[in-house]
């Protein structure tokens, strides 16, 4: 402990997390989240030949939405650590079970059809969780934003590929096609949860009802972030039609700059990982988040098409390192045993964050501009933002040890820690 590498200090990049256990676990992650990124697009391919099929795909994306959300809100905090790879096969096996009898029953009775898809949208909520919170328990502190940072890529990317992959389903093979293939995959992570060599290390075992509850509030400053962040990430995607249109450019697009964002949403999480930045994560999630803010007006003040790439552009550098930074919050505020618990509370907050936002652009677009929907919309996850500021203040620790100065020299990481060899142990320093 405490010696350096020979040479000159360098970036390790994230060649620290490709070991044989963190990899079979981006495999189970991927597995387990394209589901997810498959299902609203799915729902709205699964019935648009039906009378009123648009509306009713949107109505069964919502109902598998409000679904993850509450499955998220009820079955994260029960996740318990010597139980976590049972539940969370068992929550992925429900999920496929309700994605195939959707893809069957496409001409069943509408009530039907969302009572399936909020099952398939509760049955599995708590993974992303559950597998978060495996990932982190397994690796050294200083490790852990690079690992948040490579699980934000795999996430981006794996919801910039999900809509691609269900219109190449659908529209070569059948309507239903997608839903086989969610189904396919969640079976196939949920039976691959058993070769995961990764185990919840938590000496809390037994935390239920009010008790888990004080357990989970420290974090509520991060979880009221995430909720900022999406209220902003739903005004900016769902105003941004109008404001093209508005900006007198062509409608094609938007699909364009929203690849572009989750674009640069990845190269993101990438930079952010690289190295350690000033500041504790809530702080650190504070300034990325007022940069989005920042951004969102730009786009709305703009009333250019230059403008308004920019700003997503920045934007999308900023989400994923505000994303990184409330998973660091939680994971430095909770005890271990509340983990996965904080996370899902997390998860539904940001989630009711995009509804919130979702519901403000479709009040205020009918009835005014864009840009003021947008300025709106930036004024309440402000509100958000300052709620949560006052909040951290007033709870905050002492600094964590784990967010040393960039020059701070940092300790040995041993390459078995991460399923390496030990005599491939090395050191080394963030720039």
């Amino acid at each position: 402990m405490g010696h350096t590498a020979s040479g000159p200090a360098h970036p390790a990049g994230y060649r620290e997390l490709v070991t044989r256990p963190l990899l079979i676990w981006a495999a189970v992650m991927t597995t387990a989240r394209l589901p997810v990124a498959i299902m609203p697009l799915a729902c709205v391919f699964l019935v648009r030949e039906e009378p009123g099929g648009y509306a009713l795909g949107a109505f069964l994306a919502a109902a598998f939405t409000l679904g993850e959300v509450v499955g998220g809100a009820i079955l994260g905090p029960r996740l318990r650590p010597k139980r976590v790879v049972g539940q969370l096969a068992c929550g992925l096996g429900g999920g496929a079970v309700a994605f195939a009898a959707l893809g069957m029953l496409r001409g069943a009775h509408p009530v039907l059809l969302a009572a399936l898809a909020a099952l398939a949208g509760a049955a599995p909520a708590a993974s992303p969780a559950g597998l978060r919170t495996l990932l982190t328990t397994q690796v050294p502190a200083q490790l852990r934003p690079r690992v948040l940072s490579a699980e934000t890529m795999l996430a981006y990317t794996t919801s910039a590929v999900g809509p691609a992959l269900v219109s190449w389903l659908a529209l070569d093979f059948a309507s239903c096609a997608p839903l086989w293939v969610a189904a396919l995959l969640a079976f196939t992570a949920a039976k691959a949860l058993r070769a995961l060599p990764m185990r919840w290390e938590s000496e809390e075992t037994t935390r239920s009802g009010p008790s888990l509850l004080r357990c989970v509030l420290p974090a509520w400053p991060a979880y009221l972030a995430g909720a900022a962040a999406l209220i902003l990430f739903a005004l900016s995607e769902l105003a941004l039609p109008a404001l093209i249109e508005e900006c007198g450019a062509p409608i094609g697009w938007v699909g364009l700059m929203l690849t572009m964002q989750s674009g640069f949403a990845v190269l993101g999480a990438m930079i952010y990982g690289l190295r350690r930045w000033p500041g504790d994560p809530q702080r650190q999630g504070l300034v990325l988040v007022l940069g989005i803010a920042g951004c969102v007006v730009s786009a709305a003040l703009g009333h250019c098409l230059a403008a308004i790439v920019a700003a997503l552009s920045v934007a999308g550098l900023l989400y994923a390192g505000a994303q990184v930074t409330r998973h660091m919050a939680v994971r430095e505020r909770l005890e271990p045993a509340a983990l996965a618990a904080g996370y899902s509370v997390m998860g539904a907050i940001a989630a009711i964050g995009y509804a919130l936002g979702a519901t403000l652009a479709g009040a205020m677009l009918s009835s005014t501009t864009p840009t003021f929907t947008l300025l709106t919309g930036v004024s309440v996850a402000c509100v958000l933002i300052f709620i949560g500021a006052l909040g951290d203040r007033r709870r905050r620790d002492p600094p964590a040890q784990e967010f040393a100065a960039p020059d701070q020299e940092e300790p040995r990481v041993p390459r078995q820690a991460l399923g390496g060899s030990p005599d491939t142990a090395r050191t080394h320093h963030d720039p």
